[in-house]
């Protein structure tokens, strides 16, 4: 078992079963931009309000997650509501994502940057990742503390440089902090039509 499943089982075991779990801002803000068809994936899903939003808008979606408590619960309210969405309980660092694989990439309140250029790579030619999650310039009572877990100023940006940027906010402390989307960053970033995944580089 991986040493922070149980802190996850925990936490998810406790949250209120009333109430559908919302999907990140960065998606319901920008679901223009979603395909109408294709495949999707939410990672790191939790209890699915990510998932359920693409699945409900008509895409094959897959969520992921480490904790089984919440992967149990999201596939019962996917099965109660008959939608097309894969629930699965899955440890990246042993299970690595598969590239060119999906047309949507859907990544909020989570971040281990190991994983970054998997994210990327597991897109599609013209695929779309939306990613959403805490920036260290923040109100200190709100998200995290460790600093691993949250990004530096305009990392988000450049960490996905590669991608054709469609969507970026990262307003930090700047201004009337009363107003405005405020601790953390989003990015919709697309991937090229003409995408060669580094792999194919090196094999050539």
């Amino acid at each position: 078992m991986h040493p922070i499943q149980d802190k996850w089982d925990g936490i998810y075991g406790k949250a209120s079963a009333n109430g559908r779990p919302e999907p990140a801002l960065v998606l319901k803000q920008y679901d223009y931009l979603l395909p109408g068809q294709g495949r999707a994936l939410d990672l790191a899903c939790g209890l699915g309000g990510n998932a359920l939003f693409l699945a409900e808008r008509g895409l094959s979606t897959t969520a992921w997650d480490l904790s089984a408590v919440a992967i149990a619960r999201l596939r019962q309210v996917a099965a109660d509501d008959q939608l097309d969405l894969v629930c699965e309980v899955r440890d990246l660092e042993k299970e690595p994502m598969p590239q060119s694989s999906f047309d949507v990439v859907v990544v909020s309140r989570f971040l281990d940057r190991n994983m970054n250029r998997s994210l990327a790579a597991a897109l599609r030619p013209g695929g779309l990742l939306y990613f959403q999650t805490f920036v260290a310039d923040k109100d200190p009572a709100i998200g995290p503390v460790n600093s691993a877990y949250l990004l530096r100023e305009n990392e988000l940006a450049s960490t996905f440089e590669d991608l054709i940027l469609r969507a970026y906010c990262e307003a930090g402390q700047t201004g009337d902090r009363a107003r405005g989307f405020r601790n953390e960053a989003l990015l919709v970033g697309q991937k090229p039509l003409n995408a060669v995944e580094q792999d194919d580089v090196e094999k050539r």
